[in-house]
């Protein structure tokens, strides 16, 4: 009677215990499998009838009255019972709440496992809100510990849906709580384990965790493969994976915001940019169903013309990465002194305000010799002198629309033709916006991300310091980028049909892109100080972005700290090592690079 559980009276977990689920000619276990599942059917559906949901059996007390009374027969010690409080998180799921059977079972350090628990029969209700919770008990036999791992299953059914969860916590009988992070869906009826979520490196797991470690990856390696997209580009996820899409409050706030951007004439003045425009007034035009009264939307809308605000944008813009100090006029952009003499107020030479760091330049190489096919649709390559004013305004000097100098690639000055000027600014200005869109945003934000992204769930457990991390920052962020390749930069996308570039325009840009990225380009600080950047005033991208770095460094430095106290214990880690090579991976860069 001390070894009797109730796990002991249920006959698969008998056979499986003792390890007797393959043995030929035992035919004990096929006629009882038999038998305990005609009893097993019968049963359940006689119960469902009249239970249905948990909470129908705890108010049942007739029935919690005969389970006490079974204890008391027994005859066993009730204190050798103890009770083990599970809270379950899941997303508001309709259809998989009403269909699925999910199992629950505890396991401890021992790899010894309690009863398994059906934890989600019709729990909810139908209509509610996106996150739900609910708890229940799990009584074990004495002394089964810490938790380590959560075990989840999910019934066969006629009709398979997945099922989302979110997080689980264990609460132990002796006051000691244990967290199970999960966020993902559970698709079929493989068994799933979570481990207890406390950080560790795989160095400093005992030989049962690593093993089962070892086998969380190899089956994420699996699912998460490398994907070639295009050629130049960095290397995608192949597939969308239910875990990475976006749940049901992301794609209801994601809808919202669409029907919100699309709300009277939006639609119409989108498909406006698509076609040309007869004069300048239709450019105002574009935001006149806006209200932006008292913003700076307003304030640049005013002085859209005026030199001082093109130069502040290269500052402050969208896209405040291109500009830099200029130390040398380049051969290929042939600016003297004589041309630009009148524009410098300080009443020294060119030479000497290069000396003195107030001149900067723009240079959009990364467009040369890009195709544009296109019928009437233009690309140019330009170059762009900035010059600091005493006012400490940046405003451009000189312009030249490609990167070969000469009588078909003149240089455009302040003193030119009014509208020769204002049309060269928007030459530049319409370069930057494809550099904007293609590298800063989509390369640099959404397709790089990606690539970490990846390499974190193929290299990293789920518990490894650098995972928990990375995971909150990088969510939905793979959808996204799926929707950017079909919808943006797809030969039917927004990108192709409002700019000069075709699909393999794209690709050319991209591709260059990628030959110049480094680690280093990637750093904040390394970038400000690269194009020397640090002392320019009234550059708040600078400002607010370093403060924003600074943050992040001395956060993730703490954390790290904590998990590697040597170099040593970095180069031990086989799961960042492989982090590190399967970034170089998916950036599909050459191995020194």
């Amino acid at each position: 009677m001390d070894t009797l559980t109730y796990k002991s009276l249920c006959f698969p977990e008998t056979i499986k215990d003792r390890g007797m689920e393959d043995v030929p000619k035992y035919y004990y276990r096929d006629d009882g499998m038999r038998i305990w599942d005609a009893i097993h059917s019968f049963v359940s559906a006689v119960v469902e009838i009249y239970y249905d949901s948990d909470e129908v059996v705890q108010r049942d007390v007739e029935i919690q009255g005969f389970v006490k009374d079974c204890r008391t027969g027994m005859n066993k010690s009730h204190s050798k019972m103890l009770t083990y409080k599970v809270t379950v998180s899941t997303s508001k799921q309709i259809i998989a709440e009403k269909t699925n059977r999910i199992f629950l079972t505890l396991v401890n350090s021992k790899n010894q496992s309690s009863e398994k628990v059906l934890v989600n029969k019709s729990y909810f209700g139908v209509f509610g809100a996106f996150e739900k919770e609910f708890s229940f008990d799990i009584c074990v036999e004495k002394d089964f510990g810490d938790i380590v791992q959560v075990k989840l299953e999910k019934a066969a059914r006629l009709v398979n849906f997945q099922w989302f969860c979110r997080h689980i916590t264990v609460k132990a009988p002796y006051g000691k709580c244990f967290e199970f992070p999960y966020q993902r869906w559970i698709e079929d009826t493989k068994e799933v384990l979570i481990r207890e979520g406390t950080a560790r490196l795989p160095q400093d797991d005992n030989a049962l965790l690593g093993e089962k470690r070892r086998g969380e990856l190899e089956s994420r390696q699996e699912k998460f493969r490398w994907n070639v997209w295009r050629k130049g580009y960095p290397m995608s996820l192949e597939g969308l994976p239910a875990e990475l899409q976006f749940d049901a409050a992301k794609t209801t706030e994601f809808n919202l915001n669409f029907l919100k951007a699309i709300g009277g004439t939006v639609l119409d003045k989108f498909n406006a940019l698509i076609h040309s425009w007869k004069d300048i007034g239709d450019f105002e035009n574009i935001l006149a169903n806006f209200d932006i009264k008292n913003t700076l939307l307003e304030k640049v809308m005013q002085d859209w013309r005026k030199d001082y605000m093109f130069g502040y944008q290269f500052l402050n813009g969208c896209n405040p990465v291109m500009i830099k100090k200029c130390t040398e006029i380049p051969d290929k952009f042939p600016v003297t002194h004589e041309m630009v003499k009148g524009f410098l107020k300080r009443g020294v030479t060119l030479q000497e305000e290069l000396t003195a760091g107030n001149i900067y330049i723009v240079d959009y190489e990364i467009l040369e010799a890009v195709s544009t096919p296109k019928s009437q649709h233009f690309l140019t390559a330009p170059l762009c002198l900035l010059y600091k004013n005493r006012l400490d305004q940046i405003v451009p000097i000189a312009i030249q629309l490609s990167q070969t100098p000469g009588e078909k690639s003149p240089i455009f000055l302040p003193s030119d033709n009014e509208d020769d000027w204002m049309l060269a600014k928007m030459w530049v200005k319409s370069a930057d916006f494809i550099v904007h869109q293609l590298v800063t945003h989509l390369l640099k934000t959404h397709l790089i991300s990606e690539v970490f992204e990846v390499a974190m769930y193929r290299q990293l457990s789920a518990v490894h310091p650098v995972y928990k991390l990375l995971k909150p920052h990088v969510r939905f962020t793979i959808a996204i980028n799926k929707g950017a390749r079909e919808q943006l930069i797809s030969e039917n996308g927004v990108f192709n049909k409002i700019s000069s570039l075709t699909v393999n325009g794209m690709s050319e840009v991209i591709r260059s892109a990628m030959e110049t990225l480094t680690y280093e380009s990637l750093c904040f600080p390394e970038t400000i100080e690269d194009r020397g950047m640090k002392d320019v005033p009234k550059y708040y991208y600078r400002d607010d972005g370093m403060m924003i770095w600074e943050a992040i460094h001395n956060f993730v430095s703490a954390v790290v700290e904590i998990y590697y106290d040597s170099d040593e214990a970095v180069q031990e880690d086989v799961e960042i090592q492989g982090f590190v090579e399967d970034c170089r991976t998916g950036m599909n860069k050459s191995h020194n690079r």
